[in-house]
C-alpha cells in the first residue's frame, strides 16, 4: 500500500507535467517593477493613502484585531456604521459584514438550509450557473440542498429547472460579473424567472461592486432591481474597495436570519477594524464623485476595459465570451495550461504582470490570460500592455 505521502509527491508531479502547478511568489510593494494588471485592485485604492490613514486610524482606536466572533466582541461601531453605508451606497435594505466574500456566500447560499425541512436544506433546490466561483460551488455542496447546475448565462434553463422542482423551496445563485470571461449574467431575465416559480435569487457582486453602474453601486443596481426583497446580494471589499472583508445584502428577514442561523458569520472572528475603517474610505470617495466625471474611477475602469478589449481583438487574440466587457475583468483565451503559462511568462518580460488561469479554476481547454482594468492605466500603461500582447500573439503565431 502505497504512503499517503507519497501518493501526494505522485499527484504534485502529474499537475507538475500538466502545467497545472501552482507556485506561490511573494512580490515586492512594487509588483517588482511590473505594471500590475492580475490584481482585483480594479480602482487602484489599495494603495490610495486615505483608505491607508483610515486603516490606520481604525487601528490605533479599536486595535489591530476585532477580537472575537461578530456576536461577542467581534462588532464595533465601525462596523454597524460600514453596513449602514453599504446598504445605502447599493440600494439594499440591509448589510451584514463578513471576514471575507467566500465566508459571505457560504452563508447567503446557506439560505437554502434555512428554508428547507426542519432547517437541513432537504426540502430546497438550488439552481447555479456552471460558470460560478468556486466559493458558491463549495457553498451549493455544504447546503445539503438539491443542486441543478445549468448552462451558463442560461435564463430558459433555470426556468425550466424550477418549473419541474418538486421542493417547496428554490434558491437561484449567479455571479454577477463572472471572475474569469468577465461577462455579465442576464440578471432581469433571472430575477423574472425565480418570482414566477417563488424562488430567491443570489448574486454574487464581487467583480461588479464599484465597477458597474452609477458609481460602481453594482449590477443589481443598475438593472433597477435593487429594492427587490426577492434578491440577496453578496459583495468583497477586498476589490474594488481596496481592502478586506466581505457583506450580504438582502431584506431584514435574510439578515436576521444569517445572524440567528450563519455557520460562517457565528463561528469566524469579526473582520479586522483596519479592513472596515479602509473600507469605509472607499466607499466615501465612490459616493462623493460624479459619474462621468475625471474622477470617476468607475467610469475610468469600465473605459480602460473596453480599451483593452480592443486590443485583444485587433492582436487576433480571443477575448473570450464578452467582446465588450462588463466590468474590469478582460481574458485573454489561449486553449492549453502550458500555453498560458508560457504566455504569462512572456507578459512578464515585458514588464507586465496578468492572471494565469488553469483547471480547476477555468474548464478544460480554456486556459487563460485575465487581465485587469485598473481605473489608474494611463496611455503609456496600455502601450505597454500592447507591446506585450504582441509578443504573446507572435508566439501563438509560432505555435
Amino acid at each position: 500500500m502505497k504512503r499517503p505521502l507519497d501518493r501526494l509527491l505522485a499527484a504534485t508531479a502529474q499537475r507538475e507535467a500538466a502545467g497545472l502547478r501552482r507556485v506561490l511568489r511573494p512580490r515586492t510593494p512594487d509588483h517588482d517593477g511590473l505594471l500590475d494588471l492580475a490584481s482585483n485592485d480594479y480602482l487602484g485604492l489599495s494603495r490610495d493613502e486615505r483608505l491607508i490613514e483610515a486603516a490606520v486610524r481604525a487601528t490605533r482606536e479599536w486595535g489591530t484585531g476585532s477580537t472575537g466572533s461578530r456576536l461577542v466582541t467581534g462588532t464595533t461601531r465601525l462596523h454597524a456604521e460600514l453596513e449602514e453605508r453599504l446598504a445605502a451606497f447599493t440600494g439594499a435594505a440591509r448589510a451584514l459584514v463578513f471576514s471575507s466574500g467566500y465566508l459571505a456566500n457560504l452563508a447567503a447560499v446557506g439560505l437554502a438550509s434555512a428554508l428547507g425541512e426542519g432547517g437541513g436544506g432537504g426540502g430546497s433546490l438550488i439552481v447555479s450557473d456552471s460558470g460560478n466561483h468556486a466559493s458558491i460551488v463549495d457553498a451549493c455542496r455544504l447546503s445539503r440542498a438539491r443542486v441543478a447546475v445549468t448552462p451558463h448565462g442560461d435564463a430558459e434553463a433555470v426556468e425550466k429547472v424550477l418549473a419541474d422542482r418538486h421542493e417547496e423551496h428554490a434558491l437561484v445563485v449567479t455571479d454577477a460579473v463572472f471572475s474569469v470571461d468577465g461577462d455579465l449574467a442576464p440578471l432581469r431575465e433571472l430575477h423574472a424567472a425565480a418570482v414566477r416559480h417563488g424562488a430567491l435569487l443570489v448574486v454574487d457582486e464581487a467583480h461588479a461592486l464599484g465597477v458597474v453602474g452609477e458609481r460602481g453601486r453594482g449590477a443589481i443596481h443598475q438593472a433597477g432591481l435593487a429594492d427587490s426583497p426577492d434578491i440577496v446580494r453578496t459583495v468583497t471589499l477586498s476589490k474594488s474597495l481596496g481592502s478586506q472583508g466581505g457583506a450580504v445584502l438582502g431584506a431584514p428577514e435574510v439578515i436576521d436570519t444569517l445572524i440567528d442561523t450563519g455557520r460562517s458569520f457565528i463561528f469566524d472572528t469579526g473582520l479586522a477594524p483596519a479592513g472596515v475603517g479602509a473600507a469605509l474610505a472607499a466607499l466615501g470617495i465612490l459616493d462623493g464623485v460624479p459619474e462621468d466625471s475625471a474622477d470617476d474611477l468607475s467610469g475610468r475602469a469600465r473605459a480602460n476595459a473596453r480599451a483593452l478589449a480592443a486590443m485583444v481583438r485587433e492582436l487576433g487574440l480571443s477575448p473570450g465570451l464578452e467582446p465588450n466587457p462588463a466590468a474590469a475583468v478582460v481574458p485573454v483565451v489561449l486553449g492549453p495550461p502550458q500555453q498560458a503559462v508560457t504566455a504569462a511568462a512572456v507578459c512578464a518580460e515585458h514588464g507586465v504582470r496578468v492572471g494565469c488561469f488553469r483547471p480547476p479554476s477555468v474548464p478544460q481547454g480554456r486556459s487563460c490570460l485575465r487581465l485587469t482594468a485598473r481605473a489608474d492605466l494611463g496611455s503609456d500603461d496600455l502601450a505597454v500592455v500592447r507591446g506585450a500582447l504582441t509578443a504573446v500573439a507572435d508566439l501563438k503565431v509560432d505555435t
